[in-house]
């Protein structure tokens, strides 16, 4: 029986400050992306992306607005993967400098493509700030990972 696995990311953009809240992974999908993690059974997307922000950086956010979604799929088992995008602008409390999923810091919107990403996170940037793609999706499996096309 195939499995299908839902995920979210979320950019926390400070307007005023033009700097975006980063997370440095260092269990899974090691490297600089930004926070977010599983669905939960019986959870919305958009309830599980908040509460993920907020057990990940202690932030309670909100007005989550929709980039996209990357989408795996896996040819040999017919796994599917997705990730849902959500980007806000609203959010309010103090970070927690770091949880067991890393650390989680500020970074000037503009020195964010100098920082180490995790593998594959760079090319979606342009989902988050551009509004350019509404779908990533490649094809995976223990073999290979294929490159996203962008939809």
């Amino acid at each position: 029986m195939p499995k299908v696995e839902l995920t979210n990311m979320c950019m926390i953009y400070d307007k005023t400050n033009n700097k975006v809240l980063v997370q440095e992974r260092i269990k899974s999908w090691k490297g600089i992306t930004f926070p977010g993690g599983h669905v939960e059974d019986g959870e919305s997307l958009v309830d599980s992306t908040i509460r993920e922000i907020k057990e990940e950086t202690g932030l309670t956010v909100s007005d989550l607005q929709l980039c996209g979604i990357v989408h795996w799929h896996n040819d040999l088992t017919n796994d599917k993967y997705f990730v849902f995008n959500f980007k806000t602008e609203v959010f309010s409390g103090e970070i927690l400098e770091e949880t067991d999923e890393g650390k989680v810091f500020w970074v000037n919107k503009d020195e964010l493509p100098t920082l180490q990403f995790a593998e594959g996170f760079e090319e979606r940037l342009p989902m988050f700030f551009e509004t350019k793609h509404s779908e990533g999706f490649a094809v995976w499996n223990e073999g290979k990972a294929g490159q996203l096309k962008w939809l």
